[in-house]
């Protein structure tokens, strides 16, 4: 390491300044780097060959194939309400974006803070975490609590011994958590966000309409004229898709009073998640929280008039933060930047002291032909028998078009 430090000081590089903050989402992932800002952002979709176990695209590109392939090519999401669904094809999906901001020859890995949902399990945490690890990242690769991630991306001072409450939509979950002193004094997490937005929505154009549309096409509906309550100027849009009795592709004009209908039931469920965080509450930090308001983050908090629902609902100020989509990947990114100082506060789970027997199993699992870690013997884990995949071919395409 000695002669590596004397050989980064000739060309200019810090071997140890290498501090990466992820926020690993259901529909997107976001990479923080120290002093390059959000170097990532792109849908966490991978689009894989079946013949070969090819990675064919990540991103953007892997998203436009979704429901449009033919039977060689599986279009995978590998995240799902948060967490972890298909291990193997998380950990490529890192390797090939970890790759992509610090190079695919590295001599020291770097230091990675990655950012999960304060109401997933050990097992789940552990699966983050080697996956991060076998896709490159240090060990042992850092864990952040997502609320106390999104707090500080939304530079909520965390530090002080003030209620601050902080409600993150996302993609697979919605969490709302009250922060003080660096940690989190209650929280509830339910897995109803942005994912199951979508899903209401095709499911109330079929129940209503009898228009059966795809995952791509209720999302772009939410974007472009979703709400959480009627508008004063309605939108609308048209929109096509396939007529449940005859088959036929058809079009329709979808308004702005339609899909907040649809949205209405997986939004009371997140209200009553907020109410049930606040009635946890201590008193004292309660009255904060009243006058410092409750902070709206993720993607969901762009849904047009939900500030206004929840205040309606909890009689407290409702803000959204700047740039919510970002919020917890500059969190993640700031904390990479301070860890020294945020390490010994922010709580940190039994699974980080024991690196050394993590790293003990990788050795032995690459020696031994063993392909599935153990957290996917837990619950929730899957595809332990798919074989390891290669992402050469996902760097050689993003190398041919660039």
């Amino acid at each position: 390491m000695g002669f590596l430090s004397k050989y980064a000081d000739r060309i200019g590089v810090d071997l140890a300044s290498r501090r990466i903050g992820i926020d690993l989402g259901t529909a997107n992932i976001l990479i923080y780097e120290r002093g390059r800002g959000i170097v990532v952002d792109e849908p966490a979709v991978v689009a894989l060959s079946n013949r070969d176990n090819t990675v064919l695209a990540v991103g953007r590109e892997a998203r436009d194939m979704l429901g449009r392939t033919p039977s060689n090519i599986s279009v995978i999401r590998p995240m799902r309400d948060g967490v972890i669904a298909d291990y193997i094809i998380t950990e490529a999906m890192l390797q090939y974006f970890i790759q992509r901001v610090i190079g695919r020859i590295n001599v020291v890995r770097p230091e990675v803070i990655v950012c999960v949902p304060a109401g997933v399990t050990s097992v789940e945490r552990r699966a983050v975490r080697e996956a991060a690890e076998q896709a490159g990242a240090r060990r042992p690769a850092h864990l952040l609590p997502e609320p106390i991630a999104a707090a500080i991306g939304a530079r909520i001072p965390i530090d002080s011994a003030r209620g601050n409450m902080i409600v993150d939509i996302g993609g697979g979950r919605c969490e709302a958590a009250v922060i003080s002193m660096y940690g989190i004094v209650s929280s509830e997490s339910v897995r109803i966000a942005g994912d199951k937005f979508d899903e209401a929505i095709v499911s109330h154009l079929k129940r209503k309409y009898n228009l059966v549309i795809g995952e791509r096409t209720a999302e772009d509906l939410k974007i472009k004229i979703g709400c959480a309550l009627p508008l004063e100027r309605e939108l609308s849009v048209e929109i096509k898709g396939r007529d449940q009795v005859t088959g036929l592709p058809r079009s329709m004009t979808v308004t702005s009073s339609d899909v907040a209908k649809a949205l209405h039931d997986p939004l009371l469920t997140i209200i009553q998640t907020v109410r049930s965080v606040l009635e946890q509450t201590p008193p004292e930090l309660a009255s904060d929280v009243i006058d410092q308001g409750i902070v709206l983050t993720g993607g969901g908090a762009l849904l047009r008039s939900v500030d206004v629902l929840l205040a309606e609902e909890t009689g407290l100020p409702v803000h959204v933060a700047d740039n919510p989509l970002q919020t917890v990947a500059i969190g993640a990114g700031i904390a990479a930047d301070h860890w020294e100082q945020l390490r010994h506060q922010v709580p940190v789970d039994e699974e980080a002291i024991d690196s050394f027997s993590r790293a003990t199993w990788a050795r032995s699992s690459r020696t031994s032909g063993s392909r599935s870690s153990p957290a996917e013997q837990g619950p929730g884990r899957c595809s332990g028998s798919r074989p390891r995949i290669s992402i050469e071919g996902a760097h050689a395409a993003r190398s041919a078009r660039s």
